[in-house]
């Protein structure tokens, strides 16, 4: 399955930005994924199977719980496809870090400092 067939699912992307912060047991996910999807925990379960299976996400057993994290490798294949077109947004991000730092020149001689 290719990486944005994957991630062109809400859930799954969800279920990854939650990732992100760090580790989670499948239960703690699927509470939070049910709720706001309104889903059932059996279909939490199926996407996580997807994002298990795909290689975006590693299960460990802990006891009777599985607890899920990020698997970044796969991100690769994202980045990659995604290189082609980082010419449209990289000197828009290089124009908004420079009057950044302006802004922060401009307070630090305002105040003195």
């Amino acid at each position: 399955m290719h990486a944005f067939d994957v991630l062109g699912d809400p859930v799954r992307r969800r279920l990854l930005e939650l990732l992100a912060d760090g580790e989670r047991p499948a239960g703690d996910l699927a509470g939070i994924v049910c709720t706001e999807f309104a889903i059932s925990q059996a279909a939490v379960s199926q996407h996580l199977k997807v994002l298990r299976e795909a290689g975006f996400a590693t299960p460990r057993k802990e006891g009777p719980r599985r607890i899920y994290s990020v698997e970044p490798g796969r991100f690769e294949e994202v980045d990659d496809w995604l290189d082609r077109f980082r010419h449209f947004w990289e000197p828009r991000l290089d124009a908004l870090a420079t009057e950044v730092a302006r802004g922060k020149k401009a307070r630090r001689k305002d105040t003195g400092a």
